[in-house]
């Protein structure tokens, strides 16, 4: 064998290697990224004040356990029961994909779980025939159905199990203050935005925009985390001042 021929052997192998370690580290990723936990970011404003548009999200898999919606990537199989997961929690704030069309993929807030009954009474939630403790914090600004800063009043919501979270409410007298009593069937969840009038959540069908009640095969995670958060607003301005658009105290922060 000519020195010339071993010579294109061992950089034919060594290339080999290293295509395999790249195919090697790519899998690993999308097994992490199938299994544990994935980025989201936020488009819209219904879960403000607690999620912002901009909001760079991490939502762990493995609590709910997984099913097709879990994959990474969407793939059109039909729908699957969950395996080795358990329900959300009230209050959990759940990633999901929307029923109208499942490549699109929401965030909300879990307040009804299997066997709950759940109604809105002049803008305050009730459930199992009881209401969640509202407490005034204030006032705010959050964005209305027409994409409009408003000012909004803010208030903390306690829900059975004594998780507190804020919200906002624009209107005194929202489209979606006064609905019907419903009960949450099995392997579904009743799921609302923290931004109460400017969402379309679980008090909207699917067949006006909104979510239904949510079936948990539609779970993609729960979100733990805001790992990083820029101001979508000032990309109408000039580039250089783009970078002063991260909200650096939202990074790294917990989702409550």
């Amino acid at each position: 064998m000519s020195l010339e021929s071993s010579t294109s052997g061992s950089v034919v192998r060594r290339w080999g290697g290293q295509v395999v370690q790249i195919a090697a580290i790519v899998l690993v990723v999308l097994l992490a990224k199938g299994a544990l936990a994935e980025p989201f970011y936020v488009p819209s404003a219904s879960m403000e004040p607690t999620l912002l548009i901009g909001d760079a999200l991490l939502a762990s898999k493995y609590p709910y356990g997984y099913s097709t919606a879990s994959m990474p990537i969407h793939v059109s199989f039909p729908e699957t029961s969950r395996v080795f997961g358990e329900l959300p929690k009230r209050g959990d704030v759940v990633v999901f994909r929307w029923p109208g069309d499942r490549s699109q993929v929401w965030v909300k807030r879990v307040i009804g779980l299997p066997g709950d009954r759940i109604q809105m009474r002049d803008g305050q939630v009730w459930i199992n025939g009881q209401p969640a403790p509202l407490k005034a914090d204030g006032i705010g600004e959050a964005e209305d159905d027409n994409g409009s800063d408003e000012p909004a009043h803010r208030y903390v919501e306690t829900l059975p199990g004594g998780v507190s979270h804020t919200i906002f409410k624009i209107h005194d007298n929202g489209r979606l203050d006064n609905t019907a009593e419903v009960t949450v069937p099995p392997g579904h969840l009743f799921v609302m935005g923290d931004n109460r009038d400017n969402s379309a959540d679980s008090r909207v069908p699917v067949r006006e925009g909104g979510v239904g009640l949510l079936s948990t095969d539609n779970l993609v995670g729960r979100v733990d985390a805001i790992v990083g958060s820029w101001d979508m607003g000032i990309r109408n301005q000039p580039v250089w001042t783009w970078l002063s658009g991260f909200r650096l105290a939202r990074f790294f922060t917990a989702v409550h």
